[in-house]
């Protein structure tokens, strides 16, 4: 069976998470600067298999669209260009800093590392596959 990726896209940084060939898990990958996210991936593909992109779809309140989704839908659109094989879903990222943040708290992560923004975004990609895991039953 294949892993399924999944991002956290940021305008600095891109975390993200995968599942494990049989996707029962959900584990974070790691962090990685938005410039570098598509030899990231590429490097990524090379030694793993892949069947789907799981990309964080960010709403204000009232579901406005966020002002970095232009910016995510520039990066669904070249996943889509790149890797035409793969399909990618969008999964509603609502309240997932926040629920990592919370993450951090209760696995008795150090305050400093809790300030890190890299922690918060790869647990955050970790809180989008684990509920599109949920998901699709």
């Amino acid at each position: 069976m294949a892993r399924i990726l999944a991002f956290d896209y940021g305008q600095k940084r891109v975390g993200v998470a995968a599942t494990d060939p049989l996707q029962i898990i959900a584990s974070a990958v790691g962090t990685i600067e938005t410039r570098g996210i598509y030899d990231f991936i590429k490097t990524y593909l090379a030694r793993e298999q892949v069947e789907t992109f799981v990309v964080g779809w960010p709403y204000n309140d009232g579901f406005k669209e966020n002002p970095v989704v232009p910016h995510i839908t520039k990066f669904i659109a070249q996943l889509q260009k790149l890797y035409p094989q793969i399909p990618v879903v969008k999964v509603d990222e609502s309240f997932t800093s926040r629920m990592a943040m919370e993450a951090m708290i209760q696995g008795g992560m150090k305050k400093k590392d809790r300030q890190k923004k890299e922690n918060l975004d790869k647990i955050s990609a970790t809180i989008i596959l684990q509920s599109y895991m949920e998901t699709r039953g």
